[in-house]
C-alpha cells in the first residue's frame, strides 16, 4: 500500500512495473521437448527361436479324426430331465380332459338311475372295475420307474464310493446290487462269492470290480447273445424283405424287443413309459455318434477286401442294418447296466463283425 499525496490522497494507486513475457512455443518444439523428456526406447533386437511347423498328421483341420471322437468310446447315458413348459401345458390340458370326462361320467349315471337303477348299479360297477385298472396301470408304470432310477442311483453312487476311503459305503452299494439282481438265477454263483469274501475285501475298488466281474460278468455274456441274435434276425429279414418299409418296421420291432431285454437282465424290468423313456435315450446317444458311420465302414471293409462283386445289393443293405441294430443294444446296454465298465471290457461293434459278416474277417 503506497503513503497518500496530493494526487492520490487514499494511497490505494499502484506504481507501474514492467513484466516478462515468454515466447509462445511452436508444434515442433513442443513435440521435440515431450520426447526428451520420454525414457529412452528400447534398440530393436534379434531372438534365436525356433519355428516349428504342425505335423499334417496332427493337424485338426487336416485330419478331422483328432477333433471327432471315436463312436466306439461315445458311453450311452442317459439325458438330464429338464423343465419344460411342453410338460406343464400336457399337465394342465390333461386335468382340463379329466375333468370334464369325470363330469360326463357323472351324469351318464345319473341318466341310468333315472331309467333303471339296476343299470345305474351297472354302470358304478364297471366305472370302478376301469379304476382299479387304472390304479394297477399307475402302480405298474411308477415302479418301472422307480427300478429304472434304481439301476442309474446304484451307478452313479458306484462312481462316488470308487474314491472313498472307506469300505462302508461299497459294501452297502454291492448289497443293494446284489437285491436288484436276486432274482436273476444266473447272478447266484457271484452273490455267493461276494458273500464268502466280503470279510477279505478291504478297498471299495476291489469291492466293486469283484462285483462287477462276478455279477454282471454272466448277465454281459447273456447280453452280448441277445445283441448278436436280434443283429442276425434283422441282417436275415431285411436282405430278404421286398419292401423297405418292412425294413423299417421290423428293425423298430426288434430294436424295442432288444431294449427291453436288455432292462430286464439288468434288473430294470420297465414298463411303457420307461421303454419309451429308454428308446428315447436310445435314440439320442444314435443321433449323437451318428449310426451312419456303422454302414461306411461296413461298406469300406467289404470294397477293400474285394468282396463287392460277390456280395448282393440287399445282403450288404442286411449286414448293415445288423450293425446298426448291434449299436442299438450296446447303447441299450450301456443304459441298462448297474455298473460302468471298469473291470470288464465293454463290447463293441467290432465285436460283432465276424459273426454278422464271417468273411469280413475271415473267420
Amino acid at each position: 500500500m503506497t503513503k497518500p499525496t496530493a494526487d492520490d490522497p487514499t494511497g490505494l494507486s499502484r506504481r507501474p512495473a514492467a513484466f516478462s513475457i515468454e515466447p509462445e512455443m511452436s508444434k515442433d518444439d513442443a513435440a521435440a521437448e515431450k520426447a526428451a523428456e520420454a525414457p529412452p526406447r528400447r534398440k530393436p533386437q534379434s531372438f534365436d527361436t525356433e519355428i516349428v511347423l504342425t505335423p499334417d498328421e496332427e493337424d485338426p483341420f487336416l485330419n478331422p479324426a483328432l477333433v471327432a471322437p471315436d463312436p466306439e468310446t461315445l458311453v450311452a447315458a442317459p439325458r438330464r430331465r429338464s423343465f419344460s413348459f411342453g410338460k406343464v401345458a400336457a399337465g394342465a390340458f390333461g386335468i382340463l380332459v379329466s375333468l370334464a370326462f369325470g363330469l360326463w361320467t357323472d351324469q351318464l349315471i345319473r341318466d341310468l338311475f333315472s331309467r333303471a337303477d339296476w343299470l345305474g348299479y351297472a354302470a358304478l360297477a364297471v366305472l370302478g372295475i376301469g379304476i382299479l385298472a387304472v390304479l394297477a396301470i399307475v402302480i405298474r408304470e411308477t415302479a418301472g420307474m422307480l427300478r429304472l432310477a434304481a439301476v442309474q442311483t446304484i451307478k452313479a453312487e458306484a462312481e462316488a464310493a470308487i474314491v472313498e476311503p472307506r469300505p462302508a459305503r461299497a459294501k452297502a452299494l454291492v448289497q443293494r446290487l446284489c437285491t436288484l439282481l436276486e432274482a436273476n438265477p444266473e447272478t447266484a454263483k457271484g452273490r455267493a462269492t461276494l458273500k464268502a469274501a466280503e470279510s477279505d475285501i478291504i478297498d471299495a475298488p476291489q469291492l466293486i470290480d469283484l462285483a462287477e466281474r462276478e455279477l454282471l460278468g454272466p448277465l454281459d455274456r447273456r447280453a452280448r447273445t441277445l445283441i448278436l441274435g436280434a443283429s442276425k434276425r434283422v441282417s436275415v429279414v431285411t436282405a430278404v424283405s421286398p419292401r423297405a418299409l418292412v425294413d423299417i418296421l421290423y428293425v423298430l420291432y426288434e430294436s424295442a424287443k432288444l431294449v427291453r431285454a436288455m432292462a430286464e437282465l439288468y434288473g430294470g424290468r420297465p414298463g411303457t413309459l420307461g421303454m419309451i423313456r429308454l428308446m428315447r435315450d436310445v435314440l439320442a446317444h444314435l443321433a449323437v455318434t451318428g449310426s451312419i458311420a456303422v454302414g461306411d465302414s461296413i461298406v469300406q471293409q467289404l470294397i477293400g477286401h474285394g468282396l463287392a462283386s460277390k456280395l448282393s445289393a440287399r445282403l450288404g443293405e442286411g449286414v448293415v442294418n445288423g450293425m446298426m441294430t448291434a449299436r442299438i443294444g450296446i447303447a441299450a446296454m450301456d443304459l441298462c447296466r448297474p455298473l460302468s465298465f471298469k473291470a470288464l471290457k465293454r463290447p463293441g461293434i467290432g465285436d460283432f463283425v465276424g459273426d454278422l459278416a464271417p468273411n469280413i474277417t475271415g473267420r
